[in-house]
C-alpha cells in the first residue's frame, strides 16, 4: 500500500486508553497510578500482554523500565525508539504520560496490521517513575538508563513512608534482570499532551516543541519550637510553618524579581506535628525552578537561597536545603522537529513551533539520541488534576503524525 495514506485506527486508540484509565480510576473522572503501587503492576501487566500479542520482544531492565521491540529487516541498525511513563500524578488525568505509550503502541498495531516491515527495528518503552510524585526526583529511570543517575542512589530513594525504589519494585514484581543501561538509538519520539494552554489558545493541532526548559528541584526542611497555642505569647515564637509562608511568598516573587522567563513553584509541603493546638515545630516544602535559560535559573537560585536563609534567621528557625535535582533545558534535533512539522502539515493538521515547559522522558533521552516530542492540545491548558482532557480527534491526529515520523526514520540507512 501507499504508505501515505497509511493511518492508525482512532477508534482503537480512543478503547485502549479508556482501557488503561480504568486502572486506578477516580471518583471525579482522573487516575491515580503511582509508581510502583498495585495500580501501577496492573497497568504494566496490562501493557506487557499487549506488547506480546504483536509478538513483541519484551525486556524488562533493573529499573523496571519495560520495553518492547519490532525487529526491522536490518536488525544490525540502531532502533528508533518512542514512548514516555504509565505512572501519574495523585489524583492525576487520564492522558498525561499514558498517551505516549499507548500511540506508539498504536503505531505498532499498525504496522502489524498492514504487515508493513521497516529497515530498523523499532522499540516500544514504558518508563519507569517519570512523575517523580511518589519518588523524587522524576524521570529517574530514564535518567538511569541514559547514564545520567547512579542506579543505587535511585534505588535508595524512599516516599513518605519510607519505602525504598527497589524494594517495591521487587514487590510489584517488576526488577528485571537485564542491565539498565542505554543502548544505541537513531531516533527518540515522544507523543504527549502539551500540558499548557498554548495550542488550543492559537488553534493548533500539533505542537513541535523546539526542547524542553531546565528544571531544578529544591527541598527545604525546617526547624522551629513546638509549644501549645493558647499560653505561648506571640512574641518570642519559632514557628516553623510561618517562616514556611514568608518563604513560599518569595518563591511567587522570584520570576518578577529576575525579570526574566522562568517560573517558581512550591507545590509540595509536610507540617509537624500538623496538630491545630501545637506551634509546628518542623517543616518540609519543595521549591521547583523552570526557564529555558540555564543560567537565569541558577541565579534565581542563588538569590532566592539567601532570602530563605535570612528569613530563617530573623525567626530562629534553623533551615537546611537540598539541592535534589537539576536537568539543563534540552534542544531537541532540529531534523527531527521539522520531519514532526512536515508530517503535520502533510496530513492536513495545524502546528505550532513552541517550548515545552514541562519535564519529560525526552531530556534524558535527548544525551542518549536525535529526539522530538508531539505534542497535541490539553482543554483548557489542564493537565496534572482530573479534570485533563485531550479531544478524541487530537489523540487520532497526534498518533499519526507519530505514525509518520517512526516510518520514515525507520526506513534511514538501509543497505541500497
Amino acid at each position: 500500500m501507499d504508505l501515505k495514506n497509511l493511518r492508525i485506527d482512532g477508534k482503537r486508540l480512543r478503547s485502549t486508553l479508556e482501557e488503561m484509565a480504568r486502572i486506578g480510576a477516580t471518583p471525579g473522572g482522573g487516575v491515580q497510578r503511582l509508581t510502583l503501587t498495585d495500580e501501577d503492576k496492573q497497568a504494566r501487566d496490562l501493557f506487557v500482554r499487549w506488547l506480546k500479542e504483536l509478538d513483541l520482544k519484551v525486556t524488562i531492565d533493573e529499573m523496571g523500565n519495560i520495553f518492547g521491540r519490532r525487529p526491522g529487516r536490518s536488525s544490525d541498525l540502531a532502533p528508533v525508539m518512542s514512548g514516555s511513563h504509565i505512572d501519574s500524578q495523585p489524583k492525576g488525568g487520564r492522558f498525561d504520560g499514558i498517551l505516549g505509550v499507548m500511540g506508539a503502541l498504536e503505531v505498532l498495531r499498525t504496522l502489524h496490521d498492514h504487515g508493513i516491515e521497516t529497515e530498523r527495528p523499532i522499540d516500544i518503552v514504558d518508563w519507569t517513575n517519570e512523575e517523580g510524585s511518589r519518588f523524587a526526583p522524576a524521570m529517574v529511570s530514564s535518567g538511569v538508563w541514559a547514564g545520567a543517575l547512579e542506579r543505587d542512589w535511585a534505588y535508595d530513594r524512599t516516599d513518605i513512608e519510607g519505602k525504598r525504589f527497589e524494594d517495591e519494585l521487587i514487590r510489584i514484581g517488576y526488577k528485571g534482570d537485564a542491565p539498565a543501561k542505554k543502548w544505541p538509538v537513531h531516533a527518540y519520539y515522544e507523543y504527549h499532551i502539551e500540558q499548557g494552554p498554548i495550542l488550543e489558545r492559537e488553534g493548533k493541532t500539533i505542537g513541535a516543541p523546539k526542547g524542553i526548559v531546565c528544571l531544578h528541584w529544591y527541598d527545604v526542611y525546617l526547624e522551629g519550637e513546638a509549644n501549645q497555642v493558647g499560653p505561648t505569647p506571640m512574641e518570642g515564637r519559632h514557628d516553623a510553618l510561618c517562616a514556611t509562608a514568608e518563604m513560599i511568598l518569595k518563591v511567587e516573587e522570584l520570576p518578577a524579581r529576575m525579570g526574566g522567563n522562568m517560573v517558581a513553584t512550591v507545590g509540595e509541603i509536610q507540617n509537624y506535628p500538623n496538630s491545630r493546638n501545637i506551634i509546628p515545630d518542623k517543616v518540609h516544602f519543595t521549591v521547583d525552578i523552570r526557564s529555558w535559560d540555564d543560567e537565569l535559573a541558577l541565579d534565581a537560585w542563588d538569590k532566592l537561597r539567601g532570602d530563605l536563609e535570612t528569613i530563617a534567621r530573623r525567626r530562629g528557625c534553623p533551615i537546611r536545603i537540598e539541592e535534589t535535582w537539576r536537568v539543563q533545558h534540552s534542544p531537541f534535533d532540529e531534523k527531527l522537529v521539522q520531519r514532526v512539522l512536515d508530517n503535520a502539515e502533510a496530513l492536513g493538521y495545524p502546528s505550532l513551533h513552541m517550548v515545552s515547559g514541562a519535564g519529560h522522558d525526552a531530556s534524558y533521552m535527548n544525551q542518549v539520541a536525535p529526539t522530538a516530542m508531539i505534542f497535541v492540545p490539553s482543554i483548557g491548558g489542564r493537565s496534572h488534576v482530573e479534570v485533563e482532557k485531550t479531544s478524541w480527534e487530537d489523540c487520532e491526529a497526534g498518533a499519526n503524525v507519530l505514525l509518520h515520523c517512526i516510518l520514515q526514520s525507520a526506513n534511514e540507512g538501509g543497505r541500497p
